[in-house]
């Protein structure tokens, strides 16, 4: 129970910080469509992205394990069709420029704009469990 909650919590503030990075990702309702969707988020990855990696096991190992952004990406469209205040859209990453290095202005798609939201939320969901040390 206590890791269940815990981990409401850690996707719900990940959802939170992935709407604040990416334009494309948009949340409405409130608190309590953070926890809901936290909630789910859980749970699909306690039952669902199992079977999925399993399902998926050859080509994840063909493609030594690329595969499993578009695993992430499937669990967080599944999330928005059980939660429709959870809008996943296309949008312009504007791009930047650090220290001679240049990112350049990035158009994505519906398809790569879910692989974009779910490559950032897993990062900062790992992120914040190496904060917590669970």
């Amino acid at each position: 129970m206590k890791s269940l909650l815990r981990n409401t919590v850690i996707n719900g503030v990940s959802l939170y910080s992935t709407s604040l990075i990416l334009n494309g990702v948009k949340i409405e309702g409130g608190f309590l469509t953070y926890i809901f969707a936290g909630f789910a988020l859980t749970l699909m990855t306690f039952i669902l992205k199992p079977v999925l990696n399993i399902i998926a096991f050859p080509i994840n190992l063909v493609t030594f394990g690329m595969f499993s952004f578009l695993i992430n990406a499937i669990i967080l469209y599944i999330l928005t069709i059980f939660i429709p205040q959870i809008k996943i859209t296309s949008f312009v990453f504007k791009g930047f420029t650090l220290s001679g290095f240049v990112v350049p202005i990035v158009s994505f798609n519906a398809f790569f704009a879910f692989i974009a939201a779910s490559v950032v939320l897993s990062f900062i969901i790992s992120f914040i469990k190496w904060l917590t040390g669970k």
